[in-house]
């Protein structure tokens, strides 16, 4: 079974403002391991807010959706470098977006990896497996 793998608890920050998508990404890490805890924002603004009032440092990865309104996720990515680029928190960007450009630019301003959002569940569920795994 997948969730003997992991075997440390994680909390995962998710920022995707679409509500399908973090259904998904949650069905997927419960597959994995069901002790892993997802938090959730619809928006990089709220998610960042909460940073700054320190309620999220915990974090073991943040993963972000670019294409957001209000502040997209490469406006967090620039404010996360500018204003807490010492906290050691890995940002895993996954978005729809398939632009060389964007994958060089997140991983300029100090995203850890970036993946496309995937076309099935079981695609996502070895993303997510291989990404937690590697980095345990």
């Amino acid at each position: 079974m997948l969730q003997k793998e992991l075997k440390v608890r994680k909390t995962i920050v998710l920022i995707d403002d679409d509500h399908d998508d973090h259904e998904i990404f949650t069905m997927a890490l419960d597959q994995l391991d069901e002790a892993i805890e997802c938090i959730y924002y619809d928006s990089a603004r709220e998610a960042f807010q909460a940073f700054t009032e320190e309620t999220i440092t915990a974090a073991d990865y943040i993963f972000l959706d670019l294409n957001m309104p209000g502040m997209s996720g490469m406006q967090f990515l620039e404010n996360m470098q500018k204003h807490y680029s010492q906290l050691p928190i890995p940002v895993i960007v996954y978005s729809t977006s398939m632009l060389p450009s964007n994958k060089s630019k997140v991983l300029e301003l100090g995203a850890t990896d970036f993946f496309i959002k995937p076309h099935s569940h079981k695609e996502l569920i070895q993303i997510l497996k291989a990404l937690l795994i590697s980095n345990n």
